[in-house]
């Protein structure tokens, strides 16, 4: 691939591009800058001109995949209504998704060490991705009575880290680990049992 210099339609997102498919294949420490360049055609030095150094690369792709993130849990949780125990579901669903479908963006995100408060724009779009989980908490929680009504930051917090540890565990392909159960199925009941555990849905539903 020749190399292009400062000479590119697009230098800054095709090293983006680059970056994405470096981290998915090798992690977010496992690329140089001068790699990104070669994976984007053209030469490192061009690469200063839109980047710093690999992190604020990484945390391009991070905030490039919370905006995507944070649009497909919102119309996850649409999908859901008029059930709020529905959308909830959905989010959860979602999730595991988006870590399939955008691996490289799910590294950049959630594995890479790059804080959601790096920049302001990265840390407003996490934000608006978390804010849909708290939503739903909020929506499903409505019914209990104020003074027994659990934060709906704390359960939100806690279906997003089953979420996690299910795309961690057993929805990557990681070596090691394998459940008779799909991804899904081990998502929607730990939910369940969660939901009910703390009152926030009926025993039998």
């Amino acid at each position: 691939m020749s190399k292009r210099g400062y000479h590119h339609g697009n230098l800054r997102q095709a090293l983006v591009d680059g970056a994405i498919a470096l981290i998915r294949d090798r992690g977010p420490t496992g690329f140089t800058l001068s790699e990104a360049a070669k994976q984007a055609g053209v030469t490192p030095a061009a690469v200063y001109r839109h980047f710093e150094g690999r992190e604020d690369l990484i945390a391009e792709v991070a905030q490039q995949g919370y905006e995507i993130f944070a649009d497909l849990m919102a119309f996850a949780y649409d999908s859901g209504q008029p059930s709020d125990l529905a959308s909830f579901e959905a989010t959860g669903r979602a999730y595991l998704a988006f870590a399939r479908k955008y691996p490289g963006h799910y590294v950049a995100m959630f594995e890479s060490g790059i804080s959601i408060n790096r920049t302001p724009d990265l840390a407003r779009v996490a934000h608006r991705a978390h804010s849909v989980f708290e939503k739903a908490a909020i929506k499903l929680s409505e019914h209990i009575p104020p003074e027994k009504r659990p934060p709906p930051q704390m359960f939100s917090a806690h279906i997003w880290a089953l979420s996690h540890g299910v795309v961690e565990l057993f929805a990557r392909g990681s070596p090691g680990t394998q459940s008779p159960f799909p991804p899904e199925d081990l998502l929607e009941t730990g939910i369940g049992i969660y939901l009910r555990g703390l009152g926030l849905i009926a025993q039998d539903r």
